[in-house]
């Protein structure tokens, strides 16, 4: 595996953290770990972005690179419209990822939003770039109820278009988990047509480093270097819910 492309189900499911547990993991391997932005929306010129919390919490030995940000809280194509600024191709982004994979044994893409969030006024996105590198794609979905048919419909709309869905990934896993959340850790595989290969505790982000990576060896599959186990935690929730 030298390059991953990592989608969500929607905004706020938890891409970055995501992004920086296997960041973060690859590099206690003493792996060359490198991590791509296309798209950056809703921060300012000299505000932290995505690739700051990535680097905060995997490790400054991390390689980034951002293609374009933008101003506005939008996708991709509509803040670059609203800013003036040039749209993003997939081509270019598809081109940055082949560049930092001859340097790296681990590029990750961190996409904006979902698989079909546009990036140009062709409806050019992730999915794109995504085939064009022949990439593993990971969805990153929510525990709560309503998450199935998100994640089954990103995982349809890969299949469809080429793309290799290794796993789902739960961004954020509540401190207390109802009903829906403990069947969804059986359901979404199912949903995905992949495994689950980790869950990660809501407010994982606000740990220190070396918190950060002991949590995310936990809750990452060993396909990342981490010790999850899907069917022990799934039990260890059912005892509880």
């Amino acid at each position: 595996m030298t390059m991953l492309v990592m989608t969500g189900t929607g905004t706020g499911v938890g891409k970055t953290i995501a992004t920086a547990a296997i960041a973060a993991l690859a590099l206690e391997r003493g792996q060359r770990v490198a991590v791509l932005k296309p798209a950056q929306t809703g921060v300012a010129p000299g505000e932290a972005g995505d690739l700051d919390e990535i680097v905060r919490l995997a490790g400054k030995r991390v390689t980034t690179r951002e293609l374009r940000r933008y101003p506005d809280p939008l996708s991709p194509e509509a803040a670059a419209r609203r800013s003036g600024l040039p749209a993003l191709g997939p081509g270019e982004a598809a081109a940055a990822v082949s560049e930092l994979d001859d340097g790296h044994d681990l590029t990750i893409v961190e996409g904006a939003g979902g698989l079909l969030v546009r990036f140009d006024a062709q409806g050019s996105g992730l999915a794109d770039v995504a085939w064009s590198l022949g990439a593993p794609v990971v969805i990153v979905a929510g525990a709560e109820l309503g998450t199935l048919n998100a994640t089954a419909l990103t995982a349809e709309v890969a299949t469809r278009r080429g793309l290799n869905v290794v796993g789902v990934v739960i961004g954020s896993w509540p401190a207390e988990p109802d009903l829906a959340a403990g069947e969804n850790l059986t359901d979404l595989p199912v949903a995905a047509g992949a495994p689950l290969l980790g869950v990660l505790p809501a407010g994982l982000g606000q740990a220190g480093h070396d918190a950060f990576v002991d949590r995310a060896r936990l809750g990452l599959s060993p396909w990342f270097g981490g010790e999850f186990d899907p069917e022990a935690f799934a039990a260890t929730v059912a005892r509880r819910t």
